[in-house]
C-alpha cells in the first residue's frame, strides 16, 4: 500500500509550539516538527513503517479514504422534536425533506 494515498493533514499546535501532522485512517498516529514540510514528511515515513508492520503481521490495512466507494446515502436517527422541526422547515422552504437536510449539510 502507498503511504501517500492516505489523507494527511498539517496543523500548527500552539501548545507545542510545532507543526503536528495527522493521518485520518490512522488516528493514533501524529508527528511533530518545527517544520512544516519536515513534519508531513515524518508521519509519511511512519505510516510506510506502520504499513509495513501491518502487512508482516497480517493485520488488516486500512483503505485510503480516497480509494473507498460511497453510495451518497446514510441514515440518522434523531428525536422526534428535531424530526418535526426539520420537516416544518422544509415546508416553509417549499422543498422535500432530504433537499432542506442536504442544504443544512451542505453548509455546515
Amino acid at each position: 500500500m502507498n503511504p501517500k494515498k492516505y489523507t494527511y493533514q498539517i496543523s500548527w499546535s500552539e501548545e507545542d509550539g510545532e507543526y503536528i501532522a495527522t493521518v485520518l485512517e490512522f488516528p493514533s498516529l501524529s508527528w511533530l516538527d518545527p517544520d512544516r514540510a519536515q513534519a508531513e514528511q515524518g508521519l509519511l515515513n511512519l505510516v510506510a513503517e506502520v504499513l509495513e508492520d501491518m502487512a508482516e503481521s497480517g493485520e488488516k490495512i486500512p483503505t485510503p479514504l480516497g480509494e473507498r466507494s460511497y453510495s451518497g446515502k446514510f441514515n440518522v436517527r434523531t428525536s422526534h422534536s428535531l424530526h418535526r422541526r426539520l420537516v416544518m422547515e422544509a415546508e416553509a422552504e417549499g422543498v422535500s425533506l432530504n433537499t432542506w437536510v442536504n442544504q443544512k449539510l451542505a453548509s455546515a
